[in-house]
């Protein structure tokens, strides 16, 4: 029984040492588990110090960055602070200027209500005074204030006019004459004059006895048929043809040099030529129409209108030719319209027929303004030709740029010298009449009609007018020649007023 014994107690030593040597082997593990989580933990505080380390120093300088942000929009909120305060003070400036404009408006405004009361009452006055003294009614005694009121102001009114009228005229006088300057130097007419006789040359004396016939029967039907005077004088080897109408005298001459020339003068030879000869004429001027078209290049053209324009050829106006004037006032008007961005085509069409019823005005009368603007509205002319026939007479005013291109170029060609040639009678009527309204007005000592009419000379009295009081006579002198005279083209009124200081040494 002792061997169980022994053997438990074995077993209980060997279980004993086990757990001791478990101990051991399970303290020495958990000191080097320790000591490794120690080394561990040491590491992970080394790091965590240094991040803190970092973190505070980028907290530094993302402190010192937000500073530096800080101080920057503080300045800039000063600034704007400041600013701020400088237009809130300009604004209060001008709120006071304003409200020193305001103040001093209402002032004005109350003086004036102050003086147009004073006025009304000097008026009611007035109108009392004149209704008492010369028994005037209200109207009148108006018109007669006013009238007052128009002489005290006169000078102030004669001063602003003045300069208003310098000024205007310096800028037109600037601009017409560039544009004048354009138009005159890129086209140079011919002088054209025409006469009312004509002259045939006959190759002998004898042929103005073919001429006359057997009692007078040739020249009798050569006058009834063409509706000229053919004068037979002692001129030797010559014959006069006279009549107002070119057209039909060219015709006579063209009949009578045929007659002379074939050598049979009697009245059914003398029809035979005169058919011939309208024939031609008929065709040639019909050609001449379509070679100026041609020239001008402003084809299509209706044939009447076209016949017109080459029979223009044979009729003139103060000695001018109608068709030389006609192609002046075309190729003007058209340089004008160019340079001011006109139509040139339309204006140089309206140009060449502004003057086409004087075609037609010997043989059937009336005014060419008036046959022309029939014949072109048949003709289903453009409205602008239309207005520019109207308008270069003052039947109309103009309503285009062309239309006054035409109007300016017709008084250019018309105004040139040398262009007309004036009957004597209406010039010397022409020339009283702007003296008689010259010296018609106050203050006008002497006035003469000087430059074949173009110009006035009115010398006034210095001690009675002024300057300025000079100019507007001149205007007032202008206005009433437009109303009162016929004139080609322009007239310029010179009022001169001088002073003149005189002594004498003894």
């Amino acid at each position: 029984m002792l061997w169980p014994d022994v053997f438990i107690g074995i077993l209980f030593g060997v279980l004993i040492s086990f757990l001791i040597f478990r101990n051991l082997y399970l303290y020495r593990r958990i000191s080097y588990i320790e000591m490794d989580a120690r080394a561990r933990a040491e590491t992970i505080e080394n790091e965590a110090k240094q991040f803190l380390n970092e973190t505070k120093l980028s907290l530094k300088e993302l402190e010192m960055e937000q500073e530096k942000n800080y101080q920057t929009n503080l300045l800039r909120i000063k600034e704007g602070r400041n600013r701020l305060s400088e237009r809130e003070k300009t604004l209060e400036e001008r709120e006071a200027k304003i409200l020193l404009g305001e103040n001093r408006l209402l002032e004005k405004e109350k003086k004036v209500d102050q003086l147009e009361e004073k006025k009304m009452e000097i008026l009611e006055q007035y109108k009392e005074k004149l209704e008492l003294i010369s028994s005037m009614n209200v109207e009148e005694a108006r018109e007669y204030i006013i009238e007052i009121a128009k002489q005290k102001n006169r000078v102030k009114i004669a001063k602003m006019s003045r300069d208003a009228m310098q000024f205007a005229k310096d800028d037109i006088d600037r601009k017409a004459k560039y544009i004048l300057a354009q138009a005159t130097t890129r086209y140079a007419g011919e002088f054209a004059g025409e006469r009312l006789i004509s002259k045939v040359n006959l190759p002998s004396d004898e042929h103005k006895g073919m001429v006359i016939g057997k009692d007078g029967r040739n020249i009798k039907a050569l006058e009834s048929l063409l509706g000229v005077d053919i004068i037979i004088d002692e001129t030797p080897g010559v014959i006069m043809i006279s009549s107002f109408n070119l057209y039909r005298r060219a015709i006579a001459i063209k009949v009578v040099e045929m007659l002379i020339e074939d050598g049979r003068v009697h009245p059914a030879r003398i029809e035979e030529a005169y058919e011939k000869v309208v024939k031609e004429f008929e065709e040639e001027t019909y050609n001449d129409g379509r070679d100026v078209l041609a020239d001008l290049g402003i084809y299509p053209m209706s044939e009447k209108l076209t016949r017109l324009l080459g029979k223009l050829k044979y009729r003139a106006s103060y000695g001018q030719n109608a068709l030389a004037h006609t192609l002046e006032v075309a190729r003007l008007a058209g340089v004008m319209a160019a340079e001011i961005g006109g139509d040139e085509k339309l204006a140089v069409r309206a140009g060449l027929l502004h003057d086409i019823g004087k075609a037609l005005t010997q043989e059937y009368g009336g005014s060419h303004v008036d046959i022309g603007v029939d014949l072109c509205q048949k003709n289903k002319e453009h409205p602008t030709v239309i207005n520019a026939i109207l308008a270069h007479h003052g039947h109309a005013e103009p309503d285009s740029i062309e239309s006054a291109c035409v109007c300016s170029a017709d008084v250019l060609s018309a105004a040139r010298p040398g262009a007309r040639r004036e009957v004597l009678e209406a010039f010397a009527k022409r020339v009283k009449e702007l003296e008689d309204i010259a010296t018609s007005k106050e203050s006008v000592e002497y006035a003469y009609a000087i430059n074949a009419g173009r110009e006035i000379r009115v010398i006034v009295n210095a001690k009675k007018i002024s300057d300025d009081e000079a100019t507007v006579l001149s205007q007032e002198i202008a206005q009433e020649i437009e109303e009162k005279v016929q004139y080609p083209a322009e007239i310029k009124v010179n009022v001169i007023r001088e002073t003149r200081s005189i002594s004498y040494a003894k």
